[in-house]
This record gives C-alpha cells, sequence and structure tokens, in this order.
C-alpha cells in the first residue's frame, strides 16, 4: 500500500503534467479550434452548444465560471441509468453509487442538499436530497444535454446550489418546431452484467407556430454481476414518459408539459436472509410533473427577454421490506421562476429575476425519521457582465428568505445571502486566465433539522438538530486555460473555507440494531484542483486520432482536525480515441487512489483502475437520419470497484465486467 504522500505526490505530477500541457476541463469548447482535416466531424460541435443554465445565451467557453457540458458523442458514451453515474467522468464530479437505481452527483467532494439536480432549470422535486437510497426523477437516456456548473451556483438556483448544480435539458416544451417539420431519436441496448436492456425514443414535430413533443424509456435491469458473484437485490426498473406542446411566434413561446417516471430498484445494503426470515429492502416510486415555461421577446422598453417557468411535482416513494410497505416519502412542490434580460446599459449586460418554491414533505410509517414539514423560499437575484478589452467582468448577487416548519414543531427562518465575482484576462488568442470569487450561504435541509430515527433503506439511525445554523462557502478558485491547433487545456485549483459546515457523521454507538449518524456542524476546508488535456496526435484520410488525460483531487478537513467522510479519492485518466466517417472507437483507463483521509469510524477505500473501451459504426446516413450500431465494454479487468463517496461501499461495490451493445438513431 503506498503511503498518503507518495499517493498524492503521483497524482499531483499527473495534473503537473496536464497543467505544463495546458489541460482542459472535459467537453470545454473552443472558438478558435481548427476545423479537422477530412470530412469526419463529432456529432456536436461543442462550441456550439449553448448553456441554457446561465443567462444571456453564452456557449460554455464565454463563461468565466466553471462549466462542463456532456452532448453530442460524449453524452452517448456517459448516458447511464442513474444522473450521478452519467456524469462522474467529468474532472471534480463523482457519484454516490448506492447500487444500480440511485447515484447522485459529487461535485467537488459536495453531495445531498448542496448539488442541485435540475430538470430544464427548474429544481427534480424528489427526495434524492434526504438519503442516498433516494433516486433522482430525472432520465440521462431522454437528455439532449446535461450540463455541470461547479462550485456555488447560489446566485442563479438558491441555498440549494451551494456546491454546484446539474442541469439536464430535455427539451418536453419546445421552443421551436424542428427544421424538416418532424425529427426524432431512438435507442436500445442490452447491458451483460445484469441481463437487462434500455429502450428510448423521442419525437419533435411541429410548422408555422406550433411544436409538439413525445418520449418515452423502459429499463429493466437484474442483479448486476460483481467479481466472484452476482449481488443480490441490485436490480433497477425505469419507466418515464412525457407530452408536451409550445405555441411559438416571433414574440417568443409558451409551452406546457406533462411527465410521469416509475422506478423500482433493490437496495443491495439490504438483500435479507430467507434463513432467517429478512426480507429485503426495495423501494417504490412515482412522479407526476407538470411544467409551464415560455418567453417573451422585447415585451417592453429596456427589457430583451422575459423569461418565466413553473413547476408543480407530486412525488412519492414506498421503501417495502419484503411485500410489507415500511415508510412512505411524499413530496408536493411547486417551484416559479422569472427572469428578466436587460438590453445594455452603460456597457453592462445582465439579467435579474425572482425565483420561489413552496415544498410540503412527509415521511409516513414506523420508521420515518423526519417528520412531515412544510418549507418555503423566496429569493432575488441579478447577474451582470462587462468586457473591458482583454478582461472580462461578471457580478452577481442574490438575497433569499426562507422558512421551515416540521408538524408539532418550531419554525426555522433563515436568510441566505449570496455575493459572486468573476474575472476572465485573455492573454492572447491561445491563453487566458480566470479568476472567481465565492461566497454563499445555505440554510439547513429538513433532514438535517429534523431527523430523528430508524431509516431502513439506508440502514441507520439519524439524528438532526434543529438549531443548527445556515453555512457560509467562502470559495476562490483560480483557472488557466490554453488551446491551439495541437492542444486543447484547461486546470483549475480552487479553495473554499466553510462557516458552520453541516454533515454526517458516524458517532460509533448503536441503536434499534443500526449505526447511529448525527448531523453535526463545524468549521471546515475545501482545497483542490482538476486538470485535463487532449491533444490531436492526427488527422489524415485514415481519421482524428485524440489522446485525453485528465485528473483531479479534493481534500476536506474540519477545524481543529479530522477529516470529512465520504470524501471523494483522487483520480487520474487517460483515453485514446479515433474517428473517421463511418467509425469511432475509443480505450481509456482511470486510476482511482486508495483514500485512506477518513473520518472517525469510517473504513479506508482500497485504490483500483477502470478499464474501458468503446466502438460504434455508422451504418446509414442521409440528410434526415442518421443510424449507429455500438459496442460498450467497462471495467474490462472485472475490478473490485468501490468509491468512497458510497455509503454501502463495503456492501455493494461498481457493477463488474459489463459488455452493451445497441442501436441509436436520429431522424
Amino acid at each position: 500500500m503506498a503511503p498518503p504522500t507518495m499517493k498524492r505526490t503521483a497524482l499531483a505530477c499527473c495534473i503537473g503534467f496536464a497543467l505544463l500541457s495546458s489541460a482542459p476541463v472535459f467537453a470545454d469548447p473552443v472558438d478558435d479550434a481548427p476545423p479537422p482535416s477530412n470530412d469526419a466531424e463529432p456529432a456536436t460541435k461543442l462550441k456550439d452548444v449553448v448553456v441554457t443554465a446561465v443567462p444571456l445565451g453564452q456557449s460554455a467557453d464565454q463563461i468565466v465560471t466553471p462549466v462542463s457540458v456532456l452532448a453530442g458523442t460524449e453524452l452517448d458514451d456517459a448516458r447511464s441509468g442513474t444522473i450521478g453515474q452519467t456524469v462522474a467522468g467529468v474532472p471534480g464530479v463523482q457519484t454516490t453509487a448506492f447500487g444500480a437505481g440511485a447515484g447522485r452527483p459529487v461535485i467537488r467532494g459536495l453531495d445531498g442538499s448542496r448539488v442541485a439536480v435540475l430538470a430544464d432549470g427548474l429544481g427534480s422535486a424528489d427526495v434524492s436530497n434526504v438519503s442516498q437510497d433516494h433516486a433522482t426523477t430525472v432520465e440521462p437516456f431522454l437528455a439532449d444535454q446535461i450540463e455541470i456548473l461547479k462550485g456555488p451556483a447560489t446566485l442563479l438556483y438558491g441555498s440549494g446550489a451551494i456546491g454546484g448544480i446539474v442541469n439536464l435539458v430535455d427539451g418536453r416544451i419546445p421552443q421551436s418546431a424542428p427544421a424538416n417539420g418532424l425529427s426524432g431519436r431512438t435507442q436500445i441496448g442490452y447491458d451483460s452484467v445484469s441481463g437487462g436492456g434500455t429502450g428510448m425514443f423521442r419525437v419533435d414535430a411541429g410548422g408555422d407556430g406550433f411544436a409538439l413533443h413525445a418520449d418515452g424509456l423502459y429499463r429493466h435491469d437484474g442483479d448486476y454481476d460483481i467479481p466472484g458473484r452476482t449481488l443480490d437485490n441490485s436490480f433497477a426498473h425505469s419507466k418515464s414518459g412525457a407530452l408536451g406542446g409550445s405555441w411559438l411566434g416571433d414574440w417568443g413561446y409558451l409551452g406546457l408539459s406533462v411527465s410521469r417516471y416509475l422506478s423500482n430498484y433493490g437496495n443491495p445494503a439490504e438483500p435479507g436472509d430467507p434463513a432467517e426470515g429478512e426480507p429485503a429492502v426495495r423501494v417504490s416510486m412515482g412522479q407526476t410533473r407538470y411544467d409551464l415555461k415560455g418567453a417573451l421577446n422585447a415585451p417592453f422598453a429596456g427589457i430583451d427577454k422575459a423569461e418565466f417557468s413553473f413547476g408543480h411535482s407530486d412525488y412519492q416513494h414506498v421503501e417495502y421490506e419484503g411485500s410489507k410497505a415500511g415508510t412512505t416519502f411524499t413530496n408536493q412542490t411547486d417551484e416559479g421562476r422569472v427572469q428578466l434580460t436587460h438590453a445594455p446599459l452603460a456597457g453592462w449586460t445582465g439579467a435579474f429575476g425572482l425565483q420561489a418554491f413552496h415544498r410540503d414533505f412527509a415521511a409516513i410509517g414506523e420508521e420515518s425519521f423526519v417528520p412531515p414539514t412544510s418549507t418555503k423560499g423566496v429569493g432575488l437575484f441579478v447577474t451582470e457582465q462587462r468586457e473591458f478589452g482583454p478582461l472580462k467582468v461578471e457580478l452577481g448577487a442574490r438575497t433569499d428568505r426562507q422558512s421551515s416548519t416540521p408538524d408539532n414543531g418550531d419554525k426555522r427562518d433563515f436568510s441566505p445571502l449570496s455575493l459572486s465575482a468573476g474575472f476572465a484576462w485573455r492573454f492572447d488568442d491561445a491563453w487566458h486566465m480566470t479568476l472567481n470569487l465565492d461566497r454563499a450561504q445555505r440554510a439547513p435541509a429538513e433532514e438535517e433539522l429534523f431527523s430523528h430515527g430508524p431509516h431502513a433503506a439506508s440502514a441507520t439511525f439519524e439524528i438532526g438538530d434543529a438549531n443548527l445554523a445556515k453555512e457560509t462557502a467562502n470559495q476562490v478558485e483560480l483557472g488557466l486555460h490554453y488551446h491551439s491547433e495541437f492542444v486543447e487545456a484547461k486546470v483549475a485549483a480552487y479553495y473554499n473555507r466553510y462557516d458552520d459546515f453541516i454533515y454526517l457523521a458516524d458517532t460509533g454507538e448503536i441503536e434499534d440494531d443500526l449505526p447511529v449518524r448525527q448531523w453535526s456542524q463545524r468549521n471546515a476546508k475545501f482545497r483542490g484542483g482538476e486538470a485535463e488535456a487532449t491533444f490531436h496526435l492526427a488527422k489524415n484520410a485514415s481519421g482524428h486520432y485524440d489522446l485525453r488525460v485528465w485528473g483531479d483531487t479534493v481534500r476536506a478537513t474540519l477545524a481543529g482536525g479530522g477529516n470529512l467522510p465520504r470524501i471523494p479519492a483522487a483520480r487520474f485518466g487517460s483515453e485514446l480515441s479515433w474517428r473517421n466517417d463511418d467509425w469511432r472507437a475509443s480505450l481509456g483507463a482511470t486510476r482511482y487512489f486508495e483514500q485512506d483521509d477518513v473520518a472517525e469510524f469510517e473504513t479506508d477505500t482500497k485504490g483500483f483502475t477502470l478499464v474501458n473501451a468503446r466502438l460504434a459504426w455508422s451504418f446509414f446516413n442521409n440528410d434526415r437520419s442518421s443510424w449507429e450500431a455500438f459496442v460498450n465494454a467497462d471495467n474490462l479487468t472485472n475490478q473490485t470497484a468501490r468509491l468512497s463517496t458510497s455509503l454501502i461501499k463495503d456492501q455493494a461495490p461498481l457493477a463488474g465486467r459489463n459488455f452493451a451493445i445497441g442501436v441509436r438513431g436520429m431522424f
């Protein structure tokens, strides 16, 4: 076993190499990257992808704050059964990995209530932030693109985004009609590791003044294999579908959608024991969602665009112990958002707006560990930007009022305030540097304040603290970007000092035969870095050859000593890829280093290496449609892989060797 110093030195050398090569963040588009020398092109030019989660219709390379976008073939290769696993290949992002059914993003060591998962700019309105065993209700296979904002995003999305956001753009409310009146996408695939399959479709149609949308997905995965055996109770079954439509015109658009999400998945940490009469634990969940969204172009003097959205969601999931219903979680949410983009004023462009929500949450049953709670919030925000020659400046502020009221308990009121400043300095066409300064605040979540009792699905006894104060993050981040004909590159380093950081700590105590975890609060520090370099090795008649290398690391400690629990392990990865007119292929490996900087009563996590390969053949293409057959291989060496971010890493490692085959088409 390598000593911790040697481990961190090795990763530092890897990131240092990427820095010397000028390493970029995953999917970071470049405006002046040279065109390819033959007809082979990626499915999507990422420099043309607009990031919808920020105002002013900017692409990722125009935004000062750290952002990554998954789209096109990169998204196709990354799609997985959970949103956490789908984005886990982005530097600085990992997943909680609670079996195949649930996995939430971890951004720079932060997860749960600090990372907002959005569906087209509004919250997913599930209860995935309450516990790792709770799945999100967004579906990666139906996404047009996935946007990741790393670092505090409270300015635009409130205190629940103090660690970042993951925004899934699904186009369920069309904003324009298809160019030829009809477009769509379909995919069907099979996974060897679970003996399961996934099928999906999407259709968009429309013409002058209207557009319609329909989509659907069905996934049926059995218990998945791990090295040496099948992991009991690790199945995941999901269904999702939506209908939407919009009225379009030069004035803007107005649309409505209704969607339904159903999932039934096992908890591999609670597989049961028939011989002892212990039933397996599974989760059955459903959500019905209604969304209204629109925009007005130049509605009145001084305002270039007015955008608004409203969502209502009815959510429920039941945690079953065998055939017996245990705890039932319900969540009724209303959320609205208005954003106004003003005309240029004294050289400044920007937007301001209002966001409000009302959430009624309840956990009902013998083992309910959080009382029914009503939470309300409203926030006002403004963001502005201006260029001063080679210097671009972004400024923003937000103030919120939020309250949480439990049944038969005292109401808690919070007033988070967030401020941000970002600077980008372009030395020349190839180099630019960014500096981001953030002060962000977060109000405690319901489970942090009021939980008290056994939670069967996560096999813990959780205790909250109704006297928790709001937490404050003070972050500085420095980034360096470089791009040339041979290499595209980006590196970033950040330091985040938290006042009154809230965390779930193991106490070492046992109650109701369950380990006790206590929501606690202390000052904390997070520091880390990310780096990536993509080298364009060759572009000739045989195709394009690229080499990507990347790495990330984060260290999180408590004031006065001690480590925070479930912090991601450092990683280093590389991938060699090739593509031509009809084929694309890649072979890559990611090394997860040992995580032994652990909290009290937390076990170390051994290092491992995941080797993955991709092969796709485009067998039919014309002006109206394209079809592709693919074979994906994950964990080729059948490693036992346990993530330090997972509550159940010791019981449920990641899946073993898997071959996925399928066909996808676009028309």
